[in-house]
């Protein structure tokens, strides 16, 4: 299960839920068919899934009314990985990378560990924490220069300025 957004409020009288999207789940979102919602988590059918100003509205099955939505507020939205799109080659979900060991490429050394995406306008930055503060790196290819999803490890060349 990946958390991908929260439910902030009911939203009109017909038991529409906005929910606070995460940007980098937001199209898997609108495409979902199926939801897990609440706490313990439940499947549930989406009935209908439309932007609404940087959130997604939700129509779910058996919420018809406003004070059904109302006991959402605050429930965590999740979707499980095999929701999610292929994002094509050298491209992933921040849930994929938090937690990587973030490595130099040029001698190996222990750079801290992956703790944060940001998305900005131009490209996301990945924020590495480290023993003696963040290390905040763009993630653009000649900076990112390997991620090993199964050894758990990303290899890059820190831009000089950035240490």
């Amino acid at each position: 299960m990946i958390g991908v957004g929260r439910v902030t409020r009911p939203h009109g009288i017909a038991g529409e839920v906005k929910v606070e999207c995460d940007p980098f789940y937001l199209e898997a979102l609108l495409e979902a068919k199926r939801v897990l919602i609440g706490d313990p988590p439940q499947s549930v059918r989406v009935l209908s899934a439309r932007p609404h100003q940087r959130a997604v509205l939700l129509l779910l099955e058996h919420i018809r009314q406003r004070n059904d939505a109302e006991r959402l507020r605050g429930a965590l939205v999740c979707l499980t990985e095999d929701q999610l799109p292929y994002l094509g080659e050298h491209r992933w979900y921040p849930h994929q990378l938090i937690g990587l060991q973030v490595v130099r490429e040029q001698d190996g050394e222990l750079l801290g560990v992956l703790t944060e995406v940001l998305a900005t306008g131009s490209n996301d930055v990945y924020v590495v924490q480290r023993s003696r503060g963040e290390l905040l790196l763009p993630a653009l290819p000649e900076v990112i220069r390997q991620v090993d999803l199964a050894a758990g490890i990303m290899r890059v060349v820190v831009p000089e300025g950035l240490e």
